[in-house]
């Protein structure tokens, strides 16, 4: 049996989302309860620190660039819980001009679809009775969206929640908790948004206060009850496709952007992960069939993976006779150079002749469409793929034959094509900014 469920929305972005959600998840793990996160939307951090408070692998559902067997099969990964709780992403509307494959991205797209009423968490500084007005908007905005209540989220003192209060009960909309301000428990941030769940030294003793804080300001027992949902049995899971049977996949700090729907269905669809590490100057292990490198932080440590000798080494021999993919990060790392911030050149592995930049910056962000020019692993040459960009790295120089036809979510050609590069050996080297998150049916 599916569990009932919640969505965790706000109206924007750096409202309290997360720290709700993650206090939440630890404070139920603390009472017994077994909790299934999901994220709506395409981020790679949030489901670890999801799976770090839950003790439950965390995945992502997307309704731009995922169709509603794939959304369906990986809520059947709640089977065996007593909640689930999704945390969405932006704000609860927030999506994309033209729909994909069933919605347009927005958290309230999962939360329709699945039946499971929002909580809406309000960041009420600077505002008393007129937060309900934007309480009331929310509750209106879409007939098929359902509003279980508001958490008051940075409450400067019991007046100003009193006042609060007063205006939520004239719209009749339930206040499920107050959370005063308290800025030692939020998440240290870098440029691409939280820093990684396994670089958070003391991530245990922030989820133990998130925890704490939010079982003494929210009423659980009422949240609980608001859970509400309409997928009742597990549905059988949509197959991935993996890129190999044997999959050498780079995991560490500097490579840890992989959407974990994609890890389990390669799994479940019996291939072998091998995990190996870049800055610990590994190579990927020669009986692998196939290398994936995936996004990450290579520019916070390119020096490092510039003097990882056993790794360039180990990756060229590697590619010589196979094939190896990159992501975003990885796609940088397989490139001839990546100039950091202060403008300092590193040696990258050579496997594409890409320049990159952090020292001319620009921000690329959004979902991105992709008719393959040339195969990568798991996918062959006229495949149409769905996924996501988010980076700042500027492209100097891609030299290489194009390995796709990339647009965006409007349809708009993107410059970035990505690059593929054919070896005497037979193998095969492919990269491209973009991270991926299935085929387009």
């Amino acid at each position: 049996m599916i569990p009932p469920g919640l969505m965790i929305s706000a109206p924007a972005s750096g409202t309290g989302k997360t720290t709700l959600m993650l206090g939440l998840l630890a404070a139920l793990r603390d009472q017994g309860v077994q909790v299934q996160p999901f994220k709506s939307g395409p981020d790679y951090i949030d489901p670890a620190f999801h799976t770090a408070a839950s003790g439950r692998a965390s995945f992502n559902l997307d309704s731009w660039s995922m169709p509603r067997a794939t959304i369906d099969g990986l809520v059947g990964n709640a089977a065996g819980a007593d909640l689930i709780l999704g945390e969405g992403s932006m704000g609860l509307f927030d999506g994309v001009a033209i729909p994909g494959a069933c919605g347009n991205g927005a958290s309230a797209d999962i939360a329709a679809m699945m039946g499971w009423p929002v909580v809406l968490v309000l960041d009420v500084s600077g505002a008393a009775q007129s937060v309900a007005a934007t309480a009331l908007g929310f509750k209106s905005m879409r007939p098929d969206v359902n509003l279980a209540g508001v958490v008051l989220n940075r409450v400067a003192s019991p007046r100003h929640d009193a006042l609060v209060r007063v205006g939520m009960e004239t719209a009749g909309i339930k206040v499920l908790g107050s959370l005063p301000r308290r800025k030692e428990i939020e998440m240290p941030e870098r440029h691409l948004g939280l820093v990684q769940a396994g670089e958070q030294e003391n991530l245990p003793e922030l989820l133990a206060e998130a925890a704490a804080f939010v079982a003494e300001h929210v009423d659980i027992a009422a949240l609980r009850a608001a859970a509400q949902g309409t997928l009742e049995t597990a549905p059988e899971p949509a197959r991935v496709i993996p890129p190999g049977q044997r999959i050498a996949l780079a995991q560490d700090s500097a490579f840890a952007f992989v959407y974990p729907h994609l890890l389990a269905g390669w799994r479940a669809a019996g291939a072998e992960v091998l995990p190996f590490s870049p800055l610990a100057d590994e190579a990927p292990d020669p009986s692998a069939d196939v290398c994936w490198l995936p996004g990450g932080y290579p520019e916070l440590h390119a020096g490092t993976l510039a003097a990882a000798e056993t790794f360039r080494s180990g990756l060229q021999s590697f590619a010589q006779t196979k094939r190896v993919h990159g992501e975003c990060g990885g796609y940088m790392a397989m490139g001839a150079g990546l100039i950091d911030k202060e403008g300092v050149r590193h040696r990258m592995a050579g496997l594409l002749g890409v320049e990159t930049s952090f020292a001319k910056r620009k921000f690329h962000l959004g979902y991105r469409k992709a008719d393959l020019n040339a195969a990568i692993p798991g996918y062959g040459a006229g495949a149409a793929l769905r996924g996501h960009e988010f980076h700042y790295a500027t492209i100097l120089e891609e030299p290489d034959a194009p390995l796709a036809a990339i647009s965006d979510s409007n349809d708009v050609t993107v410059e970035e094509t990505g690059s593929v590069r054919t070896f005497e050996g037979g193998g095969v080297a492919t990269g491209t900014f973009f991270h991926l998150i299935g085929a387009a049916s």
